[in-house]
């Protein structure tokens, strides 16, 4: 049984950018993890059980939910162009054993838990080895530890030779061979199902090559028809504009990065009626990608390779993303946690981004890292926006994120499910914060506002 708690004296925001910001106001959270009641804190009568919180006036607002995120690495940078005999020794002989296995979950945990202690209560993760995410989200399901809520899919599906193969994806050629490969990730338990439709940056070998088509419009058009037959959805890793036609075509739920649209993509997302949901979202992840193309190779290490396709898909994406903003296409935040220069806790870093870069203001961003994400990856009933019944995910501010989107960045408690980390600590890597937060701070001093 959970703590009973009152959180009293906060200014609540709910998620949902139609809602205004409520003042003075009290929460109530029973003993399964949900919302009981809000109230204005003059109305609301605590039952003498209930452990009273006195917020000061602070800032509440829903968990964070990062809808693209690895666990397997920390955001270190790191140098991704190694020959296939150091990366096939790696794999055999240190990740795919006893002890590799046992530090890979250690390490993927830790990753969870800063993910959470920066306020980070949900996290859909979207490619891991060995489906040591499923392990994970099961334990935190059997409450052996308080962890964020995971939705997890297992390895990535790709091709020969195609991103993230043959290591982090299971391989198929074939219509057959990629239902096969679905069958298999949903009888290891998996929540969704992750493809990569082109080349990836991270493994490219050829400048142009991670947008490069991988998958046919017939293998992706059977992975959705296997997904979707029993409720799952299909995440599409795409780095270019055709890349997206295929698997809009082929009935994807999301797409992951993006790319420049066309009219008929931008038709296919809003109306694609061979995804579950009869539409497609958009999950970019600038932050990503942004480093590695603007940073000096001395800081970046990264090779010219790496650095020009990621300026290529940098810049794709970015258009992209306003085309969505333009044409009201459902859009979604992730980050792509674990690449260089993406920690596991400074989501705040891509939220900042958007508003630098588009239209958008901190009220929408609020909305896509909370509302919008929890409706597109399903989950919109339990968290989300801060509602009665709902899971009591949510995070506790010093300063008024809709003043400005750093604040989030000064997390001052984060529940999940009714369990409250009072004092939260992040291991932060000061490599990666002290180049990132010069760029940050070189940008505010030009007020840079394009790439």
């Amino acid at each position: 049984m959970k703590k009973r708690y009152a959180l009293t004296n906060v200014h609540v925001i709910n998620g949902d950018l139609n809602r205004k910001l409520q003042k003075n106001m009290t929460i109530l959270i029973n003993e399964q993890g949900n919302i009981q009641q809000i109230e204005k804190e003059q109305s609301t009568t605590i039952p003498n059980d209930y452990e009273i919180i006195n917020l000061s006036g602070k800032y509440v607002m829903p968990g964070l939910i990062n809808a693209h995120v690895h666990l397997f690495s920390d955001g270190k940078p790191y140098h991704v162009s190694l020959s296939e005999g150091i990366l096939d020794f790696a794999y055999n002989h240190l990740l795919n054993t006893k002890l590799g296995r046992k530090i890979l979950k250690k390490r993927m945990k830790r990753n969870a838990l800063t993910a959470l202690h920066s306020g980070v209560t949900t996290m859909r993760s979207v490619g891991e080895f060995f489906y040591t995410d499923v392990e994970l989200r099961d334990e935190i399901i059997a409450e052996k530890f308080i962890g964020p809520n995971l939705l997890v899919s297992g390895y990535f599906l790709s091709v020969t030779g195609g991103h993230g193969a043959p290591y982090l994806a299971h391989v198929g050629d074939s219509p057959w061979e990629a239902r096969k490969n679905v069958r298999l990730n949903v009888r290891s338990g998996v929540d969704l199902i992750k493809i990569c439709v082109t080349g990836g940056v991270t493994d490219a070998k050829q400048i142009g090559e991670a947008g490069r088509l991988q998958m046919t419009v017939d293998e992706v058009s059977a992975i959705c028809d296997e997904a979707h037959k029993i409720g799952l959805r299909v995440a599409a890793h795409v780095e270019s504009t055709e890349g997206v036609r295929i698997a809009l075509k082929g009935g994807v739920d999301t797409i992951e990065h993006g790319a420049e649209m066309d009219d008929e993509i931008i038709s296919l997302f809003k109306c694609n009626p061979n995804s579950l949901d009869g539409y497609t979202s958009l999950i970019p992840t600038l932050q990503a990608a942004y480093p590695s193309a603007i940073l000096d190779a001395s800081l970046s290490k990264v090779n010219d390779v790496v650095k020009e396709n990621s300026k290529l898909v940098y810049d794709s994406m970015l258009l992209g993303v306003k085309q969505a903003i333009r044409h009201d296409i459902n859009m979604g935040i992730g980050t792509d946690s674990a690449m260089p220069f993406v920690t596991h806790y400074d989501l705040w870093r891509e939220l900042d981004h958007y508003i630098r870069q588009t239209s958008l203001d901190t009220k929408d961003i609020i909305d896509l890292v909370t509302r919008s994400n929890s409706e597109i990856l399903g989950i919109n009933e339990s968290t989300g926006t801060l509602d009665i019944g709902k899971n009591a995910d949510l995070l506790v501010l010093e300063k008024n994120p809709l003043d400005s989107i750093e604040a989030i960045s000064g997390v001052n408690m984060v529940m999940v499910k009714g369990d409250l980390i009072k004092s939260p600590s992040i291991p932060n890597i000061s490599e990666v914060d002290d180049i990132l937060n010069s760029v940050w701070k070189a940008q505010n001093s030009t007020n840079e506002t394009s790439f």
